[in-house]
């Protein structure tokens, strides 16, 4: 019974990611008001996967519950009355889409909800000598990136990387969730080690002595290794496969800046760009005349400092830096 629930938890997991992980690296090429029907089960069907998953927690958290009061087990019943405020709050959160609320709110009751599972499974220690717990510790790995994800989706909900990250993040609590259930509750459990119940969930992994005990502990790190390597490697040639197909584009693309020509910008500029020697404070007539006589006559005026009148030079017979300075004063 509780391998069909892990295996459950686990598929539900993996859909709810893989959906919202391929609506957001599809390419749109079709715009919104062409096809109103699509998007709209594209919004609908996200909230009414998790709500079908959160009610499954639920679900399953009741069981256990009556199961640890029959047991007279207190640890049990502690531990099941911890989980299904957590599994409300994700039911909350997948039910918010149906309603007109701002995009931050429902990212900040999706990061509460995130933040909730990740503390509740780093403060679980059932039993220190227990190998689930070695579980329950990389299990946090995923619950963090869907939170970090999640913090990032508060501060720009226009991005799609964020709800990209979640979506892995989501994919791998749900082949992990698998992996739990096949080597807590199957025949795939670690050498020298065995499963103790007390109720339906409380439960611990138990062995002979301390070499199996490391030994199944390095096992679940390989395990999870293998998880996370076998992820990248099938998420990797997923994107190639989709990038092929459309041509190098996906939704991606919008959060990227395109190449532009340098060459071609500043020949644009040069082109379009005229300098001027005059001064600003100058008024029209004084501009003109200034122009007249830098172009056409190709003299200025030059004042006399011994008193003797104003006498007229050959423009270009001045040094370069003397021109400028002429032609500045007109």
């Amino acid at each position: 019974m509780e391998l069909l629930s892990f295996a459950l938890g686990g598929v539900g997991f993996i859909l709810v990611g893989a959906h919202e992980a391929l609506i957001h690296v599809s390419p749109s090429k079709q715009s919104p008001i062409s096809s109103p029907p699509n998007s709209q089960t594209n919004k609908l069907l996200l909230p009414i996967s998790l709500a079908i998953l959160s009610s499954f927690f639920i679900l399953n958290s009741t069981v256990s519950l009556l199961s640890a009061h029959n047991s007279n087990d207190a640890v049990g019943t502690a531990l099941q009355l911890q989980v299904l405020p957590i599994a409300f709050i994700f039911l909350f959160y997948s039910l918010l889409p149906l309603f007109s609320l701002p995009s931050p709110l429902h990212g900040l009751v999706g990061l509460f909800a995130f933040a909730e599972e990740f503390l509740l499974f780093y403060l679980q220690r059932k039993d220190p000598s227990g190998v689930e717990n070695r579980y329950y510790d990389l299990l946090l790995v995923p619950i963090a990136i869907c939170l970090f994800c999640t913090l990032l989706d508060v501060g720009s909900p226009r991005s799609t990387v964020p709800k990209l990250g979640r979506g892995v993040g989501l994919i791998l609590h749900g082949t992990w969730l698998l992996q739990m259930g096949l080597s807590l509750f199957s025949g795939w459990v670690a050498q020298g080690c065995s499963l103790h119940r007390v109720s339906r969930g409380n439960y611990t992994l138990r062995c002979k002595g301390h070499p199996e005990y490391h030994r199944a502990r390095a096992i679940a790190t390989l395990q999870f290794n293998c998880h996370l390597a076998f992820l990248v490697v099938v998420l990797v040639g997923f994107f190639s496969l989709v990038c092929a197909r459309n041509g190098g584009s996906t939704d991606l693309d919008s959060v990227s800046t395109r190449y532009a020509p340098l060459g071609a910008e500043l020949q644009n500029m040069q082109d379009s760009t005229n300098f001027t020697l005059d001064s600003d404070e100058d008024d029209d007539s004084g501009r003109q005349e200034g122009h007249n006589v830098g172009n056409e006559k190709g003299v200025a005026m030059e004042h006399a400092v011994n008193g003797n009148g104003p006498r007229f030079l050959p423009l270009a017979s001045r040094p370069l830096h003397m021109q400028y300075y002429l032609i500045k004063c007109h």
